[in-house]
């Protein structure tokens, strides 16, 4: 029997038009894009994640002259957090680039990551992935790979 897998999104369009939790959040991301370090596919990624406890952390991508050693921010994000304060979920985390037009979506590597946190935060988080200019708004980001993989 056939099944359909519905996503449910958010534009948004002007960035202008998040509110200002999620405002400051993604000018948080976009500040992390000073981190960035992609001297080398030249792609700048910046993220910032709300913890539950208000805290803000940040990160960005950093690259290797040793392809594939290099991570996305949203896992050095995740896994600076998940090795910082587990204890603190997410809450919402925002990615972006220096795209005028381009959303940053998230890589399967990163999906994945963001499945294995959900699971061990026994709790979604929404995520915003912008350009400079708009956002799509997923309340859980597991959504974004609904096959995640898992050894149970």
């Amino acid at each position: 029997m056939e099944q359909t897998l519905t996503l449910h999104y958010r534009p948004v369009e002007p960035l202008s038009a998040l509110n200002e939790a999620d405002s400051h959040l993604v000018a948080e991301a976009r500040q992390a894009l000073a981190c960035s370090y992609a001297p080398y596919s030249g792609y700048r990624v910046g993220a910032a994640a709300r913890l539950a406890s208000g805290r803000i952390v940040t990160a960005g991508n950093q690259e290797s002259p040793v392809f594939p050693a290099g991570l996305c921010a949203e896992r050095v994000l995740l896994f600076r957090h998940m090795a910082e304060a587990p204890d603190d979920p997410i809450v919402t985390l925002a990615v972006t680039s220096e795209s005028e037009d381009r959303v940053c979506t998230p890589c399967g590597g990163c999906r994945q990551v963001m499945a294995d946190v959900i699971a061990r935060q026994g709790q979604p988080f929404r995520i915003i992935m912008c350009s400079s200019r708009s956002a799509l708004v997923v309340d859980d980001a597991s959504a974004l790979l609904p096959f995640a993989f898992s050894l149970e």
